[in-house]
């Protein structure tokens, strides 16, 4: 049913006035709207992430020993030391920070056939930091003995830094350093270069 403008007004013109809000409350109504909006939204997305997670780990499923050979030797030459013009040494010696990172390359290190015992490490972390409780943290992760450890090395703290490794769970970067490794360095190369040749002959 269609109604006048003016009959409307009539109707409603005895009805009380909401008061006008201010430009704070607006503010505040709009700035509660956004957070209760994102609430929800962030529950979306973090289950709609841990979804495509599990999804992409069934797609690989257990690794092969072979699989894992190929793997570390790809995370050993983007992240392992390496054979240069001014550093002809073969050596095969490992940093990172990440504790997923390093228990893989260990699991690697097994299957290449080394022995634990064959391992030296060393943390590298701010002298603002416990080194004392990060050694013993990549020593239980780890599970090798104390006296496979070198002494911390720390680094200068910049109190301007806008770093965001810092808190309990900083614990540094772990280098590993396999004893008497030229035959896995030179293995590991091996490895890489049949990888890049794969990929070469697959570009073909």
């Amino acid at each position: 049913m269609r109604v006048s403008k003016s009959s409307v007004s009539l109707w409603v013109r005895d009805l009380p006035v909401p008061e006008r809000l201010s430009y704070e409350e607006c503010r505040k109504r709009a700035a509660d709207g956004v957070h209760r909006y994102w609430e929800i939204e962030r529950q979306v997305r973090g289950n709609q992430r841990a979804s495509e997670v599990a999804a992409a780990v069934a797609e690989v499923g257990e690794l092969t020993d072979r699989e894992i050979l190929i793997a570390g030797a790809i995370a050993y030459w983007c992240e392992g030391a390496k054979r240069k013009p001014g550093r002809a040494i073969d050596r095969v010696m490992f940093i990172n920070s990440d504790p997923a990172l390093i228990t893989f390359f260990l699991r690697f290190l097994d299957i290449a056939g080394l022995s634990r015992e064959d391992l030296i490490l060393r943390v590298y972390i701010h002298e603002n930091a416990d080194a004392s409780a990060a050694q013993q943290y990549w020593l239980d992760l780890t599970r090798t003995q104390r006296d496979q450890f070198r002494r911390p090395v720390l680094k200068h703290h910049n109190p301007k830094t806008v770093r965001t490794n810092v808190g309990e769970d900083y614990h540094g970067c772990l280098r590993i350093d396999v004893r008497q490794s030229a035959h896995l360095y030179r293995r590991i190369e091996g490895w890489m270069s049949a990888v890049a040749a794969s990929c070469a002959l697959g570009d073909a």
